[in-house]
């Protein structure tokens, strides 16, 4: 894992050390983990935990929570509903949460990764059809896409931003991409070692780029998105301050993602770019990687743990 914050690594080393003491088998996780980043979710958390399955394309499936700062019942309620939970004791953002549970799963020896949220948004029997292409090899990366499919929502800005940036993204990696921020989503875990994630709040689509530059079949499939019905959105607010108003929140938003989607472009192209350069003259100059080179670059920091302890 690549970190551009010392202070985010000291953070991740410490919750993955109570984790490891909390969960000693970790380093036999399933073949599928099921990551959930959540924030003050309590009343919701619990029954998103227990309408998952156990198993996924005929494989096993673990439950990881992570905890991002909660102030509320969350932890217990998801443990008892049955999954494992890392609890960090600092809000930093969904972005920062994911990453960390990226390397939970990754480094606990599980092949492949599914997103999904804390508030009962999305459908868990969906996660079938999003990990399908990616057991059978058809994709790296598999995103489901709400305008493929269906949404709830009547908020008009938003439904106009989502569109505006799943043609901003698709016009700069050259890729068709209807639905950014969709969050059910399924990968090989290897392929979130192999890119740089350092958002605290918009790694989807730090996430989506990363994978599309670095040559990664990436696909989309229908899926739905249904209104929240526990608690209230956390989009749009900043865990720095904490201001509550709609309207501001989704032009705040807004600007953010757009620096997100623009840097984060810029940066894993320069990545792309220096990474062909320094392979030598055998490559074509400026050419991407493809996704069995993009996952050598895996850093040494991302082996397994216990493979670190030998």
């Amino acid at each position: 894992m690549i970190y551009s914050n010392p202070a985010d690594e000291a953070v991740d080393d410490a919750a993955l050390a109570a984790f490891d003491a909390a969960y000693p088998e970790t380093h036999q996780l399933s073949p599928v983990a099921i990551v959930i980043a959540a924030y003050n979710e309590e009343g919701a958390i619990g029954p998103v935990i227990k309408a998952l399955p156990d198993k996924v394309c005929d494989l096993a499936a673990t439950t990881i929570v992570i905890a991002d700062g909660c102030k509320d019942g969350t932890v217990a309620e998801a443990r008892e509903a049955g999954a494992m939970v890392c609890d960090v004791p600092v809000n930093r953002g969904q972005g920062a949460a994911l990453r960390l549970g990226y390397r939970l799963a990754r480094e606990g020896g599980a092949a492949y990764i599914v997103t999904t949220d804390a508030d009962g948004q999305y459908n868990p029997a969906e996660i079938e059809t999003i990990l399908a292409p990616v057991v059978s090899g058809e994709a790296d990366f598999v995103t489901g896409s709400r305008q493929l499919g269906s949404q709830e929502t009547k908020d008009a800005i938003r439904r106009a931003g989502s569109w505006f940036f799943a043609f901003t993204l698709s016009a700069l990696t050259g890729q068709k991409i209807s639905d950014t921020t969709f969050g059910m989503r399924a990968m090989r875990a290897e392929v979130t070692g192999a890119v740089r994630l350092e958002q605290p709040q918009y790694q989807s689509s730090e996430l989506l780029i990363g994978v599309i530059t670095h040559g990664y079949k990436v696909s989309e499939v229908p899926a739905t998105i249904h209104k929240r019905r526990v608690g209230e959105s956390k989009k749009g607010q900043n865990p720095l301050y904490s201001l509550h108003i709609p309207g501001v929140n989704n032009f705040f938003y807004g600007l953010r993602f757009a620096r997100v989607i623009y840097g984060t472009w810029w940066r894993e192209r320069q990545r792309v770019k220096s990474s062909a350069g320094s392979r030598g003259s055998s490559s074509v100059p400026g050419a991407e990687p493809t996704a069995a080179s993009a996952s050598a670059s895996t850093e040494a920091g991302d082996l397994p743990r216990s493979a670190k302890s030998t």
